[in-house]
């Protein structure tokens, strides 16, 4: 049974609840004059979606977009800070932990309270994790980098576990597992950029990362989706 969440920011997912009251899927737009008129069918054995239900579906993915594109800026303008603006990284740092408490509200908007507090506890871990590996690879010190590094995808494969056992149809261990194996390779990639100073490459990098973070926000927004219909 799902429970109704307050906790929601006005960001994160009012407009899905409003319009519904309430992995990866990918559909090609079309419109006047994109193709031939098109053929009758038969509909007899096919769920019509209507334009409200198409709506409901359109706002909770630009929602969920919305939320980890900030996932992804916030902690890209944290890792900059940490390597060469020490004096602002308390305030982003802050910033990209509300971050996760959103994220983790719009769970529990599906999955209920518990769930929403057990994602923003792994996701909150997560950037937590980010801070010796980033220590490390600036003192130059591959052992501890090493360690550093062994935690965070350990943590990842917990974010993915979560994941799997929230929507086993939609979110199977083998693709939520690279799905999150894919954002920390990524992440450390124009992480290294910035570390360096070759910011002209850290942009191509994080474009990288964050295309990768909006396919998987995607692949979220349809495993919710297909699991609850009745809100869509």
């Amino acid at each position: 049974m799902l429970k109704p969440h307050t906790r929601l920011s006005a960001i994160a997912l009012a407009g899905a609840l409003l319009l519904s009251g309430g992995l990866l899927t990918a559909c090609s737009p079309s419109g006047p004059g994109s193709g031939p008129a098109p053929v009758a069918q038969d509909h007899s054995a096919m769920q019509m979606e209507t334009p409200a239900s198409q709506s409901a579906q359109s706002a909770l993915y630009g929602a969920m977009r919305e939320l980890w594109a900030d996932h992804m800026q916030w902690t890209y303008a944290t890792v900059k800070d940490f390597f060469h603006n020490q004096d602002a990284l308390p305030d982003t740092l802050d910033r990209l932990l509300q971050n996760q408490v959103f994220l983790g509200d719009a769970i529990a908007t599906y999955y209920g309270d518990d769930a929403g507090q057990a994602l923003t506890d792994l996701l909150t871990e997560h950037i937590q994790l980010a801070v010796p590996v980033l220590t490390a690879a600036q003192a130059g010190d591959d052992a501890a980098l090493q360690a550093g590094l062994d935690d965070w995808y350990a943590n990842a494969q917990d974010i993915a576990d979560f994941l799997t056992g929230a929507n086993p149809d939609s979110w199977p261990a083998g693709t939520t597992s690279e799905m999150m194996k894919a954002h920390i390779d990524t992440t450390v990639a124009y992480s290294v950029d910035l570390l360096k100073g070759d910011y002209k490459k850290s942009i191509a990098d994080y474009d990288i990362a964050f295309n990768h973070m909006m396919d998987m926000a995607d692949a979220l927004s349809a495993g919710i989706v297909a699991q609850f219909p009745d809100q869509f």
